[in-house]
């Protein structure tokens, strides 16, 4: 009787236990797996579906899994630094486990893998372009004379004005993108902000921190870039307006906003317009909150 009850225990404590899965999503990165003899697939797709057997069955015992992307050379390199065999099991282990604490994850919702990876592979974008975009404004140095930091000067200008162009847009659901070519990549952050039923705003924080920095990266470096948003709400007409970043946020013309959504951008031919949407002046931003000096 003993026995049984210390094996129920068991089994309930393992349902306490929360594991992570390391995915190889390509055939290029499953290749690279296959030199060592301790990984025993053979077929990616084989391997595909046994992953996601596995991730079904924990659900079904009521335990949580996360997913990460498995990156074989940075597999390479940590048991490199870290003075680990990587053809041993418990290597690839130890390389997961730190990926859970380090990088991009998303909790197995009883989707198919197929659903799961687009998001996987989207927040493993979002934080390499927040990681890029966080060095690149601590680049900035400081002011000479004043010794303000300019990357944290940037960044506090940055979350007054997404405040504002929040408040100042009308009811419902938003949809921003925020784009910056001067630098050596492009960096493009997303930003979603729906209401909910008390008209609450919610943001996802990982992605609002995103589209902060690489904002707050376009004012600190004075664009190129822009910032354009559309609003959505039942009952009404989308709304579409945006900004250019010349080191501040100035409004683009109707026509303009107009121009940006109906142009091939590789041809440079029209575009159908979209119906039932309104391309517009964005509103006044009022006043700014307290800023730095110019520089």
């Amino acid at each position: 009787m003993a026995h049984t009850d210390h094996q129920t225990m068991r089994r309930v404590l393992r349902r306490e236990i929360a594991g992570t899965i390391g995915l190889l999503t390509d055939e290029h990165d499953f290749r690279a797996m296959r030199r060592y003899r301790s990984f025993t697939f053979d077929d990616h797709t084989t391997y595909l579906q046994q992953v996601e057997a596995l991730l079904r069955t924990r659900a079904s015992q009521g335990s949580h899994t996360t997913v990460t992307l498995f990156d074989p050379q940075e597999y390479a390199e940590f048991c490199a630094s870290s003075g680990l065999d990587p053809d041993i099991p418990s290597s690839r282990t130890r390389f997961t486990a730190e990926l859970a604490t380090t990088g991009p994850t998303v909790p197995y919702d009883g989707r198919p893998l197929s659903d799961l990876v687009p998001d996987l592979v989207d927040e493993a974008i979002r934080q390499a372009t927040w990681e890029y975009a966080s060095t690149l404004l601590a680049r900035l140095g400081a002011c000479a004379s004043c010794g303000e930091d300019f990357g944290r000067a940037a960044f506090a200008r940055a979350s007054d004005l997404l405040v504002r162009i929040l408040e100042t847009a009308q009811p419902g659901n938003r949809h921003l993108v925020c784009s910056v070519s001067g630098t050596p990549e492009t960096l493009v952050a997303v930003l979603h902000a729906d209401d909910d039923s008390d008209g609450v705003t919610q943001l996802d924080e990982a992605e609002a921190l995103e589209f902060t920095t690489v904002l707050a990266l376009g004012l600190g470096i004075r664009g190129p870039g822009g910032l354009v948003m559309r609003t959505s709400a039942p009952g009404t007409t989308d709304r579409i307006y945006g900004w250019r970043m010349r080191g501040s946020l100035e409004p683009l013309t109707a026509g303009e906003v107009f121009d940006a959504y109906c142009t091939d951008v590789d041809s440079g031919d029209l575009i159908s317009p979209e119906s039932d949407v309104d391309y517009c002046v964005p509103p006044d931003l009022g006043a700014p909150g307290p800023a730095s000096h110019q520089h």
